[in-house]
């Protein structure tokens, strides 16, 4: 075509709407014609190989098929009822737990391949439970492997950060109390912030502090739990987000909530009133204690989807420090992983980049059940805390609802006209969108010993979502009629 009749043509033209390649509107720009710009990624991000892959699960009746085992492992999500129903020791209850296993967050890794925070977390387990007299010698200790590490996960327990689990600690004991009812569920208690064992520290403040809670506030809990009953943790997180809560990073509204549920059968129980008081005022002291709740929460929830042949909804999100893992609905138990990734976020005076430790522990299971930077639109304050702004915040959640099977409509969101947080993160939407879980989260220093250094937003790698593609359209040939 000539170029004056090109020009003829674009004179005749009111406006264009662009996707793609610049350079091919830049004509019409050119000749004056109104171009509006359409953000357009093609599927996949137009790699050809994961495209085809895409294409196989998109036939038609295998597509139909995955997205009636979705509804079911949704439907199992929703359905599920997780209550807190007791406190006891982790050797003493934890399914396989054992006194020379220490649990830890995240995806399987050795104490060679252990990133900083694991490793002081490590030492401080073996100081406390009187393995070692020095840090040197529980280095030494783990390194001649003298502790066995396994996922928190392998045992229906999570844990925030390094994730450790050692034998003497209290825990939380969660029960489904929805049709899969009886499974129980498991989580430290929330130390506070700063310097704490699961940032990786392990000082003289940090042994004292989880010797107190192992012999008076897990026991005082666990007698106030006896005399109050079972407390219903969705119901008390449906509260928190229309308080401000977003259920990873801010959790003042549910800590205070618990506080409201517990206080009056804390000081009925036959405790000392100094230790009541004590127990009360670190409750008080400490935002995120309900974190450690409302993580198994999540881990029970999505527990009730496992085993759905044909479902590509996400049960697991977790690191080590190391490596970032997922699972899925339909092949549960079986890690993809990959590296984890840089955290960009606010640091503490004093700090920066060079000190943070790669993304660390099993709270994305709060992002995997729809809370966290999922539902960060609920919680303007959070922003002050992980970076960004409200309206970052308020596009987030909804950029996330694209990735997921659903929604739940016993989380709403005030801030978003009572809109309901998004769940079911599905693998397939991820990769075909091109779109990666958004995450909020601690940052803990890279070395052993210091602790927490800031918090900030991240995503996962890549990687174990392509990896779990192959894997689940493998699966599919295998299982689909």
């Amino acid at each position: 075509m000539s170029l004056d009749r090109a020009n003829v043509l674009l004179e005749r033209v009111d406006g264009v709407i662009h996707f793609g390649i610049p350079s091919v509107v830049e004509g019409a720009q050119a000749a004056g014609v109104e171009v509006t710009t359409v953000d357009f990624q093609p599927p996949a991000g137009g790699d050809l190989e994961r495209i085809a892959l895409l294409e196989v699960v998109r036939e038609a009746d295998l597509a139909a098929a995955i997205a009636a085992a979705n509804r079911e492992a949704l439907g199992r999500f929703l359905a599920s009822e997780p209550h807190l129903v007791g406190v006891g020791v982790a050797g003493e209850v934890i399914p396989g737990m054992a006194d020379d296993l220490f649990l830890h967050a995240g995806p399987p890794v050795t104490w060679e391949r252990a990133s900083g925070p694991l490793r002081g977390a490590v030492i401080g387990g073996l100081l406390l439970e009187g393995r070692a007299g020095s840090a040197a010698e529980a280095e030494d200790l783990a390194a001649r492997g003298g502790v066995r590490l396994e996922p928190c996960h392998a045992h229906h327990a999570v844990g925030p950060m390094a994730g450790l689990v050692t034998p003497s600690m209290p825990v939380w004991i969660l029960e489904d109390r929805g049709p899969r009812s009886g499974e129980r569920f498991f989580c430290t208690l929330n130390e506070g912030l700063g310097k704490v064992l699961r940032y990786g520290a392990f000082g003289p403040e940090v042994l004292e502090r989880l010797r107190f809670m192992a012999e008076i506030l897990g026991p005082a809990l666990a007698e106030a739990l006896a005399e109050h009953g079972p407390i219903d943790l969705k119901h008390l997180m449906a509260q928190a987000l229309h308080m401000g809560d977003e259920g990873h990073n801010r959790n003042r509204a549910g800590t205070s909530l618990l506080l409201r549920e517990l206080a009056p059968a804390l000081v009925r129980v036959e405790r000392s009133r100094d230790q009541v008081s004590r127990v009360l005022a670190f409750i008080h002291a400490n935002d995120h204690f309900f974190l450690n709740l409302s993580m198994p929460m999540a881990k029970c929830m999505l527990a009730a989807a496992e085993g759905v042949p044909l479902a590509s909804m996400l049960t697991v999100m977790a690191r080590n420090g190391t490596d970032f893992g997922i699972q899925l609905a339909a092949m549960p138990g079986r890690w993809f992983t990959g590296p984890a990734q840089a955290v960009r976020g606010l640091y503490f005076p004093g700090f920066g980049e060079a000190d943070a430790n790669p993304d660390i522990g099993d709270s994305a299971i709060m992002e995997t059940a729809g809370l966290g930077g999922f539902a960060m639109a609920a919680a303007p304050a959070i922003v002050q805390f992980v970076g960004g702004s409200v309206a970052d915040a308020e596009a987030t959640t909804r950029e996330m609802g694209r990735i997921t099977c659903g929604s739940n409509p016993a989380w709403t969101i005030p801030n978003l006209d009572f809109l309901a947080a998004p769940a079911g993160i599905d693998l397939l939407a991820v990769e075909e969108k091109n779109l990666l879980p958004a995450i909020n989260t601690g940052i803990a220093h890279r070395q052993p010993g210091v602790g927490q250094v800031g918090a900030g937003l991240v995503t996962p790698p890549w990687e174990c979502f392509h990896s779990a593609l192959a894997a689940f359209v493998r699966h599919c040939d295998k299982e689909s009629p």
